[in-house]
């Protein structure tokens, strides 16, 4: 195993109409990386493929080309193939349960309401695995919640999304050279309440 290689999981849905839909945010990351270190991303197996070094370190940047509820195959191939082990693995997504703008980096967990972490962690067959959680909010009416994760942030909500993005790619680098346990104390935030952010709850429905 190579402890400089780390495999940079973006999660989303690669068809052209989910561009830029908050489900796609983990994309957008990935995405943004790779623009911040020049790599370029071709097809690959079950997925977009980008290389790129930083400070000595080999990153393989993943955007699954599976629907989102498959993500785990993606995953797991890239893991197997690159033989980077799952601590070595950040999987970046989009989570209801934070305000926008939020972020949280955790070393492992369930994955909720999410079928994208569910499904890593069904064909991995553990939950070890560092995440990076980017908030969406929950400004939807009850039942509306499919229509709101792969509806498009308003430009007044991508005044937060932005900064956002910019600092998940910062905590990428930071996760591949200072390790996760400096990457979360450094990293993880939250957004004041506001009318875009009331308060939030755990009664989230499936995806």
């Amino acid at each position: 195993m190579n402890d400089k290689k780390y495999l940079i999981v973006g999660l989303g849905n690669a068809e052209q109409q989910y561009a830029g839909t908050r489900h796609n945010y983990g994309f957008e990351v990935v995405n943004a990386v790779a623009t911040e270190l020049k790599a370029t991303f071709s097809v690959d197996r079950l997925a977009y493929v980008a290389r790129a070094t930083y400070k000595g370190r080999t990153l393989i940047l993943v955007m699954p080309t599976t629907y989102m509820n498959l993500s785990g195959k993606a995953v797991k191939y890239w893991l197997n193939a690159e033989e980077i082990t799952p601590d070595h693995c950040m999987v970046i997504c989009d989570d209801l349960d934070l305000p926008l703008g939020g972020l949280k980096i955790k070393p492992k967990g369930g994955g909720g309401s999410h079928n994208g972490l569910n499904n890593i962690i069904e064909q991995l067959g553990h939950a070890n695995f560092p995440r990076m959680r980017c908030g969406i909010g929950k400004d939807f009416a009850q039942g509306y919640q499919v229509d709101y994760v792969l509806g498009r942030f308003s430009s007044e909500e991508l005044k937060l999304v932005e900064p956002c993005i910019q600092r998940a790619v910062q905590a990428v680098k930071s996760f591949a050279t200072a390790g996760l346990e400096r990457t979360m104390n450094q990293f993880n935030t939250t957004v004041s309440e506001s009318p875009n952010n009331p308060p939030q709850n755990n009664s989230t429905p499936e995806k």
